[in-house]
């Protein structure tokens, strides 16, 4: 008896099905490009008009009181910068630290425990974590002899908690797509394991570490709602001092958050609130600027 002939491979989509999807995939990208350039045709279309409605002297001014006029922007810049610097300094260690830990040491039962919850953690909305960093975290900050427990500092401590979830599960996963050749190698050359996590894995996946630090600083320098209740809102350049960091301070996104709902559309005020998110805009876009910059540079040098 002759043996049967072998089933014929499964044919694939036809020619007008994987068109369609390529079709879809390039209007998606497409979308977002177009979606993004006309945000930000927006903002200056809104807030272009502050350059002939405020000098760039007074746009750069110390003082930031609209009703006498006054649109210095300097002190929500430095609120921002220490707000942001401060989750950064915090979160990138912690974070590493933890992903590293979850991805090369953790066992695996541990492991499938404290991913969800770290997971999960980033899907708490951010007012919530502002009121309660209002009613708990404010307190302690103040208890430790800070004049009041609405600071940078405070703004910092929630901004990083609020930022870990991202790094440590972008990290973890670019731990995990290291071929597990490279570890082998490592150990069977002699290296220890922590040798081998510093001097192997981490410069292997370091394109993935990057992206997932600049995610963080992504989401420190875009939040609102957290800051605006934690930070104390004061419009004023803290003292460059020992205390820097427990006074209260006002960043960009919290100013556009508390004024532009009372401001009349077309006024001064107006147009100025909208250069603001013109400025946020051009900071994330430097941002992820850096980011591609890094990635790209690092997969250059590899090559």
């Amino acid at each position: 008896m002759t043996a049967k002939a072998p089933a014929p491979p499964k044919a694939q989509l036809p020619g007008w099905r994987e068109k369609l999807i390529e079709n879809l995939i390039r209007l998606s990208g497409v979308s977002a490009v177009v979606i993004m350039a006309l945000i930000f045709f927006f903002l200056l279309r809104e807030g272009i008009p502050t350059l002939g409605e405020v000098s760039l002297a007074d746009l750069f001014a110390r003082r930031w009181y609209p009703v006498e006029d006054l649109y210095g922007i300097l002190p929500l810049l430095a609120g921002s910068f220490l707000v942001t610097v401060g989750a950064v300094v915090i979160a990138v260690p912690l974070g590493l630290v933890t992903a590293v830990y979850l991805g090369e040491i953790a066992p695996t039962w541990q492991r499938e425990i404290l991913k969800p919850i770290i997971e999960v953690l980033a899907g708490i909305p951010s007012i919530v974590l502002g009121f309660l960093g209002w009613v708990s975290l404010a307190p302690l900050i103040q208890n430790m002899g800070a004049p009041t427990g609405l600071t940078a500092f405070s703004g910092s401590l929630i901004l990083a908690y609020m930022a870990l979830p991202t790094i440590i599960s972008i990290t973890e996963d670019a731990l995990y797509v290291v071929p597990k050749e490279y570890r082998d190698g490592a150990l069977a050359l002699g290296a220890t394991k922590w040798q081998t996590i510093w001097r192997v894995v981490l410069p292997a996946a370091r394109s993935g570490i990057v992206i997932a630090i600049m995610l963080g600083i992504g989401r420190a320098i875009g939040e609102t709602m957290a800051v605006l209740l934690v930070t104390g809102n004061a419009a004023n350049l803290p003292p460059l001092d020992a205390g820097i960091f427990f006074q209260p301070v006002r960043t960009l996104t919290a100013t556009i958050a508390a004024e532009m709902g009372e401001v009349a559309q077309g006024s001064t005020h107006y147009h100025v609130l909208f250069a603001l998110g013109i400025i946020l805009f051009l900071i994330t876009f430097a941002i992820n600027s850096l980011a591609s910059w890094l990635v790209g540079n690092g997969e250059r040098k590899r090559a």
